[in-house]
């Protein structure tokens, strides 16, 4: 749902303003809570710094986080190209007109009827990470180009995705071997080190490796790869901060200007992209003291917006539209009537009462995206905020 009349910037500041305050109040009485803003002018800040800090790299933007049609309008406008895995995100990239060109199918394991909705579409390039994926495409040979997925693991990172998928680069050149005899022709490499990765040194080392593969390629007089997916990954600052993207990014950039002129570089940010765009506004429904603590019952929770806390790892930052100094230890807690179902424990607060709003930032990567309706109470709505970008004025 969007509303031109409502504006929400500046999410990531540590105290909200009096302006913020009167516009998640004004939300709230017009739509309800608990709610989730969505700014767009975010989600466009966000893209073009990350094109900035790799100037050279096409981003294809990850719908798995935040597949939203708003973001997805934005970011086309912007240029971005996206990263697809399941038939939904193809449905849904389609609907909002984005050219299949513009889009890659990156899911290492697929049904028949995933890769046939995908080429229905109009994406060509698949990723696979194994013999048997690989024989999926032999009925499509004359109408793909794949991707190996290597595997990279990452004990430091909150997802570790070379666990569950990618291959050895041993591996890779068998693939690569076998899809040559297939005549299915293999465009290039992946790899993804992992969600909220702290260090630039696992990409380099990964595109290090991925070179070197290349360079096996070559060897064995099989033909040049033309193209290395970076993956994801990028991190962004919760309660802690991280490496400023642009710095984050000097050793990457580095490390790709060593490969061949010929390789196109690919990306696929997710959280990077969404996560500082949406914040949740909940509202207190109920309290009762425990154990010298007041818990907090909110019409939000694990199984809404704050799915991402059984999963994700991800420390959201909690403020109250209440800003007394005087805080008691508390605890958050969600509606359902599972035990499991808390937000924050040992957090100060001052004294709330029932109707009073907690908001939370960092809300665009994982939250609604994985949001159910246990115990029937709905999830939270989304109001999008700025989807269409203000003409700047130049002012001299």
């Amino acid at each position: 749902m969007a509303n031109s009349a409502l504006d929400f910037s500046a999410f990531s500041s540590s105290a909200l303003s009096a302006e913020q305050i009167h516009l998640i109040e004004t939300s709230v009485a017009q739509f309800g809570a608990p709610l989730l803003l969505l700014d767009c002018d975010v989600v466009r800040q966000q893209y073009r710094e990350l094109a900035s800090a790799l100037p050279n790299v096409t981003l294809h933007f990850a719908l798995k986080p935040l597949p939203h049609e708003a973001v997805v309008r934005t970011l086309l406008a912007e240029g971005a190209s996206f990263d697809l895995a399941t038939s939904g995100e193809v449905d849904l990239v389609a609907c909002q007109g984005v050219p299949a060109e513009k889009t890659i199918h990156t899911h290492p394991i697929k049904r028949d009827k995933d890769i046939l909705d995908a080429l229905d579409y109009g994406c060509t390039v698949f990723v696979v990470d194994n013999l048997n994926e690989l024989d999926k495409f032999i009925a499509y040979k004359d109408q793909v180009e794949l991707l190996v997925r290597l595997s990279f693991r990452n004990a430091d990172a909150f997802a570790d995705l070379s666990k569950k998928f990618g291959c050895s680069p041993a591996m890779a050149i068998e693939i690569i071997t076998q899809a040559q005899q297939l005549g299915i022709r293999i465009k290039g490499l992946s790899f993804h080190v992992g969600s909220q990765t702290s260090s630039p040194q696992k990409y380099v080392d990964a595109i290090l490796a991925c070179k070197q593969v290349m360079e096996n390629v070559v060897a064995l007089g099989l033909p040049a790869l033309s193209t290395l997916d970076i993956g994801g990954g990028f991190p962004v600052s919760y309660s802690k901060q991280v490496t400023p993207i642009d710095e984050f990014c000097l050793p990457i950039n580095e490390a790709l200007a060593l490969l061949p002129e010929t390789v196109q570089v690919l990306a696929e940010p997710g959280r990077f992209i969404v996560a500082p765009a949406m914040m949740s506004i909940s509202s207190v429904m109920g309290q009762a003291q425990r154990d010298g603590k007041t818990w907090y019952y909110l019409d939000d929770g694990i199984y809404g917006s704050f799915s991402g806390l059984m999963f994700d790892e991800a420390d959201y930052p909690i403020v109250t539209i209440n800003q007394s100094a005087e805080c008691y230890p508390s605890v958050l807690a969600g509606p359902t009537c599972d035990s499991i179902d808390v937000v924050a424990e040992n957090i100060m607060l001052p004294k709330l009462v029932n109707g009073d709003l907690i908001v939370a930032r960092m809300m665009g990567a994982y939250t609604s995206a994985t949001a159910t309706d246990f115990n029937f109470f709905k999830r939270a709505q989304t109001i999008v905020l700025n989807e269409v970008a203000m003409p700047s004025v130049m002012i001299g």
